[in-house]
């Protein structure tokens, strides 16, 4: 329905444990609606709830030519892991590879509140794990190893939209490089 700004690294609601959804009302379809226009807008792989200001736990996810959604995931991670480039749209233009689980079961609920489970692999696994982490108060840089972290603080620290008073944007016209989530 809206293209909401997407919160920037700094806002503290990105650090903030979203809360389970309990509604499954018309507010929540909205909020997905939001979620997957601001997400395709961008463009990004994926869009949590705490990226546009919303602390619950619901996200989107766009991989493979296939849009959805989940609310309230509860993941089941698979021991095999895959690195690879990992961006996020609250972290415009900042790219390092990050270890991940190569698949993913999600299990939890559509807007409706009719349970679902989603099982992925690779950049839709990758997707999945991210949008979650988002709903923890876990930035994929905080995955990255002391040194990795250390340069992309660097990278954040020397880029243009850090520090700004007003911590949002509408669009990051690179935010897909290495897969924006």
């Amino acid at each position: 329905m809206a293209v909401q700004p997407i919160r920037l690294f700094g806002d503290p609601v990105l650090r903030k444990p979203a809360i389970e959804v309990v509604d499954f009302d018309k507010e929540l379809r909205k909020l997905v609606s939001d979620l997957t226009d601001t997400m395709l807008e961008a463009p990004g792989a994926g869009l949590a709830a705490p990226q546009i200001g919303v602390s619950l736990r619901v996200f989107t996810w766009y991989v493979d030519g296939e849009v959805g959604h989940l609310v309230n995931p509860d993941l089941t991670l698979s021991e095999e892991t895959q690195d690879g480039g990992e961006g996020c749209l609250s972290l415009p233009d900042i790219t390092f590879d990050c270890r991940r689980a190569l698949s993913v079961v999600a299990k939890g609920f559509n807007m409706h509140g009719d349970p679902v489970t989603i099982e992925g692999s690779e950049l839709l696994a990758r997707a999945i794990q991210h949008e979650t982490d988002h709903l923890d108060g876990i930035l994929f840089i905080d995955r990255l190893d002391e040194a990795t972290r250390k340069a992309a603080m660097k990278e954040i620290r020397e880029s243009e939209w850090f520090g700004l008073e007003k911590p949002t944007v509408k669009i990051s016209p690179h935010a897909t490089n290495g897969f924006g989530f």
